[in-house]
């Protein structure tokens, strides 16, 4: 339990933080970049793809916020995405962005091989390549991306994918299968593990793939299944601006932040004596 002095001591150490901060948060808020959400439920055949596209869009976008939402899926009945409409719906979101400012958040869910993502609408079924995407994405000129990939295979994308503008996160590695790909289910395991639990929570991206990497091996030792490997790889330049929004969180409650972020390691270690 804490003692009535040091409460009262760590209430004044948070007044004075946030008497700093005002001016610097509200520069933040003001200069504080969109987020397009941009999902693809691209296998028709099986709803969990579109189940899993419109509920990450919902978590990125209510976690994010502040650009479109666009979510496209095919369906047994609606044949609504091909490889060319991933193309032409990604420059689509661009213009509503600012290109060298503003983040493009992309998610991917299908099944997959080692050639990439299996593009099925209707009776017409195509391949998404790793070249195809890097392709679609250097075109529509945004500068920073982060694209999520739950599908078998999907890490072939990471090495085409990653640098410090581009955030990549697949499901697997480029030599294993993901698992949870099942008619009528809400989720994928990783989407489920990432998107529905995992990023509700943690504080950044990094936390949130570590969270849900452990989630699905958990999952997958309980089902005696191969280890999937979840791989992230690069966005170096965009973390800062995607965490934007945990700064603002610890402002309700301290206790969350990291002991670097700027005037919280006082607080945090006047409650800790």
């Amino acid at each position: 339990m804490f003692s009535e002095s040091r409460i009262v001591r760590a209430l004044g150490l948070f007044a004075l933080f946030l008497t700093f901060e005002p001016a610097t948060a509200s520069h933040g808020a003001e200069s504080k970049p969109k987020v397009a959400v941009v999902a693809f439920g691209l296998y028709g055949d099986q709803s969990v793809f579109e189940s899993e596209a419109k509920g990450a869009a919902r978590i990125v976008a209510d976690r994010f916020g502040r650009g479109p939402v666009i979510v496209r899926a095919n369906t047994k009945g609606r044949e609504d995405t091909t490889v060319e409409t991933v193309r032409a719906t990604l420059q689509s979101a661009a213009k509503e962005i600012d290109v060298q400012n503003d983040i493009l958040f992309l998610i991917l869910t299908s099944h997959g091989s080692r050639l990439g993502l299996s593009v099925k609408a209707g009776t017409r079924q195509e391949t998404l390549s790793p070249s195809q995407l890097v392709l679609m994405l250097g075109d529509t000129l945004v500068r920073h991306r982060a694209v999520v990939i739950s599908a078998c295979y999907s890490g072939v994308f990471v090495r085409p994918l990653a640098d410090p503008d581009t955030l990549i996160i697949t499901a697997p590695d480029a030599d294993h299968t993901s698992f949870g790909c099942k008619n009528g289910n809400a989720w994928t395991y990783f989407g489920d593990a990432f998107f529905n639990t995992a990023l509700r929570r943690a504080p950044n991206l990094r936390d949130a793939f570590a969270t849900a990497s452990s989630l699905v091996r958990k999952r997958e030792l309980q089902g005696r299944l191969a280890p999937s490997n979840p791989q992230m790889a690069g966005g170096e330049n965009i973390e800062y601006l995607l965490n934007a929004d945990f700064k603002e969180a610890i402002r309700l409650d301290p206790s969350i932040a990291p002991a670097n972020v700027p005037g919280v390691a006082p607080l945090q270690a006047e409650l800790a004596k």
